[in-house]
């Protein structure tokens, strides 16, 4: 119980080229795991391991390492997940973000909050995870970090409370000044930063000190009676209870403390690091865990607690070429050691942990035993999927399962040596077991394996690995959009599946209404069937059958987003009648009935954050409009123009290069999944008889 206090689960996140990757490479300098600091630039990076990610000076997985951290002769063992940045790697921050406690939110000090940092944000709300606030690249030319904190509290909707402002001399970044320490630091730079000197606060700075450090007491008596007190009293308020109050209040997720600092030059590290021990929660004080009992069928509360039936969730799962599959786990309760077993919720199957590790990155440390509140990996167990629950099989609980976005756009491949078509399955069904957004379909027209995932860089990342790990050489083809089939007209169909072949034969006959599902998503299956007209038995095979057939439209076979079906009668024959026979006919029903309902094609709708400057945005706003896009808003930002807009996925492929040209190279772009919109009559036509 001790350890589990003093243990952090901790995330860093932010836009793309904020500084995650170099904040945690200080962060391992400075706790002592790594004696040599890496450089995203020089692509030696611990946590970006992968050559994918060392040649394009991007994150790209979510890497875990554990470091210790000494706090006031207190030792904070720190698990750390470093994830990506750019959208179309957004399923690694999904599932790190589902089995954090607490974590680190990076800002640019010149950009702010940027498309990216809204989108992990709202992730972050979604999991109920306390954060801090770090505004790095203080150094930058065009730092601004009162700017940045206005835009934490403007566009994230939320409350910052300012701990450390920035301390300037001829334009550069010398040092912080903490609000809580009423102190000035200043780090050596001949050592990398290691040592930092604590001195009082120079003149010139003393007054705006004073005026941020009211602020920071005025805030903090909205939380506590005592502090008000004590400040209309004119009475001294001690640095344990400022301390005592925001943890409290960052941990109810009702403030947001904010640092700054700049990673790349060794200063503000130290400070974030004492930060995180003291106000982010460990597994003790984190949100409850929900799981639901199995056996009772109830809810309940999972407790971090060593002695109790052990209860863990699977947020991972990688391939590594010495060890084979690695399975990330994070342990909510009870302990687990070497050689025990796990029970699988879903496959229903015991299994033996054989080895377990303590990851660093891309590299393992052997371990004998984790208990609650441990982030750790496991090798050797078979059937295994993300977000599966493993457990003691005297106690089924099942923790809530991670849901992850489905993919929008997809792509041809095949190899260019017919020989290497089984190590290309091969590869595929391993990159499928790791990464849940990743999706692979063989088209039935063309007989073409089409893989599909959350972007064109995405996409890219994928046939790389495929050529490089398993030295496959790929020929691809064009991008393809993955459309949605939706249902426009409820009616009603039966169906009767007959077959005799001698002997026993096939029969079921089903009456249905079938049409759009107005709740939502998925399949809406209502059994109004009446008098055992049809056994219960089969009603769970027709339900089987309509769901399945979901996965192949009508229309060109994309999968239908939601659908209602209301079993209204059916016969059955006492002898030929089987559960198969019924899913046959449901199948049968679905094909034949579905195109009598008016389908349409619903086409993916991204939304586009583009920053440019005033002279470029006539020509990029005539652009979008040509590419049938929608202006939302047009914004000053830092003497720029934010364009945000709602555009088509198939009007965007090699849009960074055209946005390139158009701007001369000096505006960025952002692109993020938005919704799914029906397509307009005419260029459904087209469409479809372009696959005729």
């Amino acid at each position: 119980m001790n350890k589990l206090k003093f243990t952090r689960n901790i995330g860093i996140v932010a836009h793309i080229d904020a500084g995650k990757t170099t904040t945690t490479e200080r962060i391992l300098f400075y706790t002592g795991i790594n004696h040599k600091i890496g450089e995203v630039h020089e692509g030696n990076t611990t946590m970006d391991w992968m050559i994918q990610e060392q040649e394009r000076g991007i994150t790209i997985t979510s890497a875990a390492t554990r470091c210790v951290w000494e706090y006031k002769k207190k030792k904070y063992y720190i698990n750390i997940i470093d994830t990506p940045g750019h959208v179309d790697f957004t399923v690694e921050v999904e599932r790190s973000l589902r089995i954090l406690d607490g974590m680190v939110v990076l800002f640019s000090a010149v950009e702010g909050v940027e498309p990216q940092s809204e989108t992990v944000w709202n992730q972050a709300n979604k999991y109920k995870i306390p954060r801090i606030a770090y505004v790095n690249k203080m150094d930058r030319k065009g730092a601004n970090f009162f700017n940045v904190c206005k835009d934490i509290k403007n566009k994230l909707n939320c409350n910052p409370i300012i701990l450390q402002i920035p301390y300037f001399k001829n334009e550069n970044f010398i040092g912080i000044i903490d609000l809580i320490l009423n102190k000035y630091i200043i780090w050596e730079e001949k050592n990398f930063g290691m040592k930092y000197n604590i001195k009082n606060i120079p003149n010139k700075m003393k007054e705006i000190t004073s005026k941020y450090r009211v602020k920071l007491l005025e805030k903090l008596a909205e939380y506590d009676d005592e502090i008000l007190n004590k400040i209309l009293r004119n009475k001294k308020i001690e640095n344990n209870k400022i301390l005592e109050i925001i943890k409290k209040e960052t941990i109810n997720m009702n403030l947001i403390p904010v640092l700054c600092g700049s990673s790349f030059k060794n200063k503000g590290v130290q400070m974030l690091l004492n930060y995180i021990c003291l106000f982010l929660p460990s597994p003790l004080n984190s949100k409850k865990i929900i799981g639901k009992n199995l056996l009772t069928n109830k809810k309940c509360i999972i407790y971090p607690k060593r002695k109790s039936f052990f209860s863990s969730l699977v947020f991972k799962i990688s391939s590594d070429k010495f060890v084979g599959k690695l399975v990330f786990i994070r342990v909510y309760s009870g302990m687990l050691k070497l050689g025990d077993y796990v029970y699988n919720i879903r496959t229903k199957k015991k299994e033996k942990i054989s080895r377990m590790y303590q990851m660093h990155a891309n590299k393992q440390i052997p371990i004998n035993m984790i208990i609650a509140g441990d982030i750790f990996a496991a090798v050797g167990l078979k059937n295994i999927k993300t977000g599966d629950t493993l457990c003691s099989q005297e106690n089924l609980i099942e923790l809530e399962k991670i849901k992850f976005p489905n993919p929008v756009i997809g792509i041809s491949i095949e190899p260019k040596n017919k020989i290497d078509l089984d190590k290309m399955c091969v590869a595929l069904s391993r990159i499928l077991e790791e990464d849940p957004t990743f999706k692979v379909k063989i088209d039935k027209n063309t007989s073409e394996t089409i893989i599909y995932g959350m972007g064109e860089l995405h996409l890219d990342i994928i046939i790389d690995r495929i050529q490089r790990e398993y030295n496959i050489k790929l020929k691809k083809g064009i991008p393809k959009v993955e459309y949605k089939e939706k249902l426009k007209k409820k009616i009603k169909y039966r169906e009767i599946y007959k077959k005799q072949t001698g002997g026993r034969g096939k029969y079921a006959d089903i009456l249905f209404t079938i049409g759009p599902n107005e709740k939502g998503e998925g399949l809406s299956f209502i059994n109004k069937v009446k008098g055992g007209n049809i056994p219960k038995e089969f009603i769970s095979s027709i339900k089987k059958g309509f769901k399945e057939s979901m996965k192949i439209g009508p229309l060109l076979g994309y999968e239908v987003v939601s659908m209602e079906v209301i079993l209204l009668d059916g016969t059955y024959h006492p002898v030929d009648s089987d559960t198969l026979s019924f899913e046959i006919a449901a199948k049968n029903g679905f094909k034949k009935s579905t195109i009598k309902t008016n389908p349409v094609l619903m086409e993916p709708i991204m939304k586009l954050e583009i920053i440019c400057n005033n002279e470029n945005m006539g020509n990029i706003v005539s652009d979008i409009n040509k590419r049938r896009g929608i202006i939302k808003e047009i914004l000053d930002i830092n003497n720029n123009k934010l364009i945000k807009s709602l555009v088509p996925l198939s009007e965007m492929f090699g849009y960074v290069t055209n946005l390139r040209s158009l701007s001369s190279g000096r505006a960025t772009s952002n692109m993020t999944f938005s919704h799914y919109k029906e397509l307009s009559q005419d260029i459904m036509n087209k469409l479809i008889n372009k696959n005729e």
